[in-house]
């Protein structure tokens, strides 16, 4: 049963979409292995912070039924798809990993580019999964985070207001 990863981001209402999120995930694919929050400054345009975490779960369901699941949550939250990608948004889920498969066929990227771009992507992941190794270039999330080039990085770890209910 492969070990998926997502990235969830929200910068709209995010204190309701983001635990929404988190219940929908769970009612689909069990339990969840959370990362901290992150509060992070948006990126490519003006507008207010994210909240940010990575998601770990099992699945036997195939990589294309995961993604299907991960787009009706994301449209059930009023996520709509011809946003621009640096954009205000309800909710973004982002399959970074499913297993150890390495796959980039215009539909599916895995493992996702962005993990190694974007601390906001990057630091939960290796919080919540320090020793696995990337299956492209076999560095752990730890090391590649350790080396991460942070000088651009406006983020934080948070206690969200839903954690505290």
């Amino acid at each position: 049963m492969p070990r998926c990863y997502v990235s969830i981001g929200s910068n709209i209402d995010k204190e309701l979409h983001i635990p929404s999120c988190l219940r929908a995930l769970e009612r689909y694919f069990g339990k969840l292995t959370l990362s901290s929050v992150y509060e992070t400054e948006a990126i490519g345009f003006n507008g207010d912070n994210f909240y940010n975490l990575a998601v770990g779960f099992d699945t036997d369901l195939p990589i294309l039924r995961v993604a299907e699941i991960l787009r009706q949550i994301e449209l059930a939250h009023g996520r709509t798809r011809n946003c621009k990608k640096f954009s205000a948004r309800t909710l973004d889920i982002d399959l970074l990993l499913y297993g150890d498969l390495i796959t980039d066929d215009g539909t599916i990227q895995i493992p996702r580019h962005e993990i190694e771009r974007y601390a906001f992507v990057l630091e939960p992941l290796a919080e919540i999964a320090p020793d696995l190794q990337h299956p492209v270039n076999h560095q752990s999330y730890a090391e590649i985070w350790q080396h991460f080039d942070r000088s651009q990085t406006q983020q934080k770890r948070i206690q969200p207001p839903w954690r505290n209910m």
